[in-house]
């Protein structure tokens, strides 16, 4: 007697990788414009006015907004379509970037990167379940592993962009085609996007929860906040009477998540992801080596500024090697080495990272006088390696079991990780710089800070043992 037939495999969606290109110009957009600023705040100040505060907010504002949103936003792909809101959000995120360009007051510029932000959290959280529904099981890794060095290498890049862009002055606009870059480039992933994506939603009909929303923005802002703005104000009482009043606020927002799910209504966040190991294991991973990551960003930009008076160009350059690292370890990670050893690659990554970062320390301790770019290249290129590797597997791991259904809620939360890693690697490593680098010692301040980087990757690679050994689909989260 003959067994049954497995019913037919369903035809591969023919515009997968297309589409998989419409949403990495997302992530790049969104990075570059999270990062740039830095860069071009001297000219905004020269243009504008405000003072330092004010100069400050137009990161922070982003920052914030981008933070506190993406869980929320992540949610609405699963209500409403994944498609259609990854267009509502990049069409935002295009109109607010023109208003940033066009600002006539550093008031307008924070309100409109505030604007930006929220389309940010909108738009940014529907790319990994986007990807999910389109590509089949053998080609996921490859798909989600292209995530890690686009986010590595957009932040790497930013400052070089960023610094090319001022200096390149077009049309007299300066630091404005730091945000008009993103018409012409948003409207061709606009285009892009509405050729190439599928709709795709959660099939159970999920409800709105909208006292979800409310008590896990409050919270976040309450934690966020402080984090981004603590070293700047000098962390004041009341800075961190606002970290300690998140804990009960996103307590509360956990218990409702509970109270609705045995109620049988969705809730904004499945309780179920955090009893998946490879979830929550990748959380706290991603949660560290984020701040260590960022944290090493902004030290070794202040420091080839500031300690030694490069120009915003200079500085990029100097961090090329960088990402050209982070090319090759991501390439040889997501195409040979990711696929077959897992978990593994993210350790050594992390090993090697660390390892550059004590190159980096070594070369400023044996070089006679300022350091140059050419000197520091060879640890910061090693540095960069060990990034990639560490990058390219570890999405695909952490969201491989990620039921479709719940995947806009995860990638959600873990956006919001990594925004909450790279503001904790900011608070702590920038204050650490700032203390010994305003008593007058510039190198001090940047190795102490260079220590707590290497301290920090290598425990995120040492925590990368919780991970499982390969991405593998676990058992479908309950929608």
């Amino acid at each position: 007697m003959n067994s049954p037939q497995a019913p037919p495999a369903p035809p591969l969606y023919r515009l997968r990788w297309l589409a998989l290109a419409a949403v990495l110009v997302a992530e790049i957009m969104d990075l570059i414009d999270a990062t740039v600023v830095g860069i071009a705040a001297p000219s905004i100040r020269d243009d504008l006015g405000g003072d330092g505060t004010t100069i400050q907010w137009i990161a922070a504002g982003y920052t914030l907004a981008f933070a506190v949103g993406l869980i929320t936003g992540g949610r609405l792909g699963d209500l409403y379509g994944r498609r259609r809101m990854f267009l509502v959000g990049l069409v935002g995120f295009i109109v607010a970037s023109a208003l940033c360009g066009f600002a006539t007051s550093p008031e307008m510029l924070i309100g409109s990167r505030v604007v930006q932000g929220l389309f940010g959290a909108v738009l940014i959280p529907q790319g990994f379940g986007i990807v999910k529904s389109m590509f089949p099981p053998a080609e996921l890794g490859k798909a989600f592993g292209a995530f890690g060095p686009t986010i590595g290498l957009a932040v790497i890049v930013a400052p070089i962009l960023g610094g090319a862009l001022i200096a390149w002055d077009l049309a007299g606009a300066g630091w404005r085609t730091v945000f008009l870059i993103n018409l012409p480039v948003g409207l061709i992933c606009l285009v892009l996007a509405a050729r190439a994506l599928p709709e795709s939603r959660s099939a159970d009909g999920p409800r709105p929860d909208p006292v979800g929303a409310l008590l896990v923005s409050a919270g976040l802002v309450l934690l966020v906040f402080p984090l981004v703005q603590g070293r700047e104000l000098g962390w004041p009482a009341w800075i961190l009477w606002m970290l300690a009043a998140s804990v009960p606020v996103l307590a509360g927002f956990a218990a409702h998540q509970l109270r609705r799910r045995r109620a049988g209504r969705s809730p904004l966040v499945e309780p179920a992801l955090f009893r998946q190991r490879a979830f929550t294991a990748g959380m706290i991973v991603g949660l560290v080596f984020f701040a260590g990551m960022v944290g090493m960003i902004l030290v070794l930009g202040l420091y080839l500024q500031l300690g030694l008076h490069f120009t915003p160009l200079q500085a990029g350059l100097a961090q090329a090697p960088w990402a050209v690292g982070v090319a090759i370890g991501a390439g040889l990670s997501g195409a040979v080495l990711g696929p077959r050893f897992g978990r593994s690659v993210v350790q050594v990554g992390a090993v090697l990272m660390a390892a550059g970062i004590g190159g980096t320390l070594l070369t400023l301790a044996l070089v006679d006088g300022p350091v140059s770019g050419w000197q520091l290249a060879p640890a910061l290129l090693l540095c960069g390696f060990g990034m990639g590797l560490f990058m390219s597997p570890y999405f695909d791991i952490v969201l491989a079991g990620v039921s479709l259904p719940m995947v806009g809620s995860a990638s959600g939360v873990l956006n919001a990780n990594q925004q909450l890693g790279g503001a904790a690697g900011v608070a702590v490593l920038g204050t650490i710089f700032f203390t010994l680098f305003d008593a007058g010692d510039a190198t001090g301040a940047v190795e102490a800070a260079l220590w707590a980087t290497g301290g920090l990757i290598l425990l995120s690679g040492l925590l990368a043992g919780l991970l499982p050994r390969r991405a593998r689909a676990e058992a479908e989260l309950v929608g």
